[in-house]
């Protein structure tokens, strides 16, 4: 029987000895409250799991492979998903007990002496925060290298009415003390204060707290009118972090222990903490709802709309799906500064290994994956699909036309100038691959499978298995068709006439 301790010794690979800096992703809780059997974790943005999206966005944004990822809830699905990576390596958090003591089994798993005391730097992320990206970590990390902090937090800007803002309150120096007195700490960060703590507030009395010796009093309104919310992404000084991590205490409702209690401890022991501001605060997103995660779909396919709107015509902004690496491949296309023409129909599916070029115009509700390679001015119709299986491929020339429901499958290559009326089925192997060479004209209800067309032939109303079909020249110089071509039948005595 395979252990937990079993996948974590499978899937982890050694942290690298020269590296400053450490990236810890939370991802040991299951979400109770978005009722699913799979983990909050694996739950798709974009076609891709959030944990994936942030552990490739640290690592991107950091420019930093060493990563440690806590696991927990479905600790093992979450492994098989992620994989084997590069200085990457797993923690198994058996209770949960909250993110500080997550952040604790993190340390506790790096049990190499040297690399441990080479880490100078940890950045601590949720693996919920789907579309966190790589220039807002990059900025985190900016913020921090450039500052004195000792610790910082990613923050972001609510906007509307405070009563619903359930986020932390990141609470700062005010210009002046309780006494009216200018503070030499404006602006220094000195608790995060949870929602729930804010409403038990006394209406007269306020929340009076210490800070380097200062006292300061926040009114309950002055409390909650606080936009900047804590958006739980922190960098670490590694030396402040090993030495106060064991303070934490589960003094709370929860009984956990929390980073944000860190706060006031590295305040208490004259450690500095700051801020760095998100720039986008879609960003900082994380989801315990199904409804927050339908969300953040709508988020991220009105980023790559954004992105795209200006280089290629997608005709419908709130139905079409572009893979991350097809973006990736029209951006390099546009960047040569030639104009490319492209149309996306509403509905169309664009896999990863999907690869358009300029002129390409794909029809409404059209699916297309797998390794796709399609080449200039072709046009594929509506409701057509075209996918294969790992190391297949489908290769489509140019000036192609592929009408309605046109089903293309498997080991396929189509030379230039190839038109594929509606309802054709081509299918190739491995050991089987479809050919069609340039001018052929395939139309009626034909399937073609494992079968080489050389050029120029007409087909139609055909079903052809491994068949070479010749292009035979007649007297008057016209192509000979192929109407009609069925294989003989097969099992006729098997068929009896029922009596009358």
């Amino acid at each position: 029987m395979t252990t937990i301790n079993d996948y974590i010794k499978k899937y982890s690979s050694p942290l690298s000895s020269d590296s400053k800096v450490l990236s810890i992703i939370l991802a040991a809780g299951h979400g109770k409250r978005i009722k699913s059997e799979t983990s909050k974790m694996l739950h798709t943005i974009w076609n891709k799991p959030s944990i994936t999206r942030v552990t490739d966005a640290v690592k991107e944004g950091l420019d930093n492979k060493n990563q440690i990822i806590v696991v927990g809830k479905k600790a093992t699905e979450i492994m098989d998903t992620l994989g084997i990576q590069e200085n990457t390596s797993y923690a198994f958090q058996k209770q949960q007990k909250g993110t500080g003591h997550a952040v604790r089994v993190a340390l506790e798993n790096i049990h190499n002496p040297q690399i441990l005391n080479n880490i100078e730097t940890v950045f601590i992320f949720p693996g919920d925060m789907g579309l966190i990206n790589a220039e807002e970590v990059n900025k985190i990390k900016n913020d921090f290298f450039q500052s004195d902090f000792d610790m910082i937090v990613m923050s972001g800007s609510y906007e509307g009415n405070p009563y619903d803002n359930y986020y932390g309150r990141i609470i700062k120096v005010p210009p002046k003390d309780i006494n009216d007195n200018p503070s030499p700490h404006a602006g220094e960060v000195i608790e995060i204060m949870e929602f729930k703590d804010v409403l038990n507030v006394d209406d007269e009395k306020g929340y009076t707290i210490t800070h380097r010796g200062l006292d300061y009093n926040f009114s309950k309104i002055q409390l909650l009118k606080i936009t900047e919310f804590n958006a739980g992404v922190y960098g670490f000084k590694m030396k402040p972090l090993l030495e106060n991590i064991s303070n934490l205490n589960p003094d709370n409702t929860q009984h956990e222990l929390y980073i944000t209690d860190l706060v006031s401890i590295l305040n208490k022991s004259n450690y500095k903490v700051g801020v760095s501001r998100a720039e986008d605060n879609t960003s900082v997103i994380g989801f315990n709802l199904k409804s927050v995660l339908k969300t953040m779909g709508s988020i991220a396919r009105q980023r790559v709309y954004n992105k795209l709107k200006d280089i290629i015509t997608i005709v419908d902004e709130e139905d079409f799906f572009i893979d991350d690496k097809v973006i990736e491949r029209i951006m390099a296309l546009d960047e040569k500064g030639k104009a490319l023409d492209i149309v996306i129909g509403k509905g169309v599916r664009l896999g990863e290994g999907v690869h358009i070029s300029k002129g390409v115009r794909i029809d409404n509700h059209t699916r297309i994956e797998g390794q796709v390679f399609i080449d200039e001015h072709t046009y594929i119709g509506s409701d057509c699909s075209m996918n294969n299986y790992t190391d297949q491929k489908i290769s489509i020339g140019k000036h192609c036309q592929f009408l309605n429901d046109t089903v293309i499958r498997g080991n396929v290559t189509v030379a230039n100038n190839v038109r594929i009326e509606s309802g054709v089925r081509i299918t190739g192997s491995d050991e089987y691959p479809a050919t069609i060479e340039k001018n052929v004209l395939i139309k009626g209800i034909t399937y073609i499978f494992g079968s080489y067309v050389e050029r120029d032939v007409e087909i139609e109303h055909s079903l052809l298995k491994r068949k070479r079909v010749e292009r035979i020249v007649r007297k008057d110089g016209s192509i000979q068709p192929i109407r009609y071509c069925l294989p003989l039948p097969i099992g006729l005595d098997s068929l009896v006439d029922l009596e009358d």
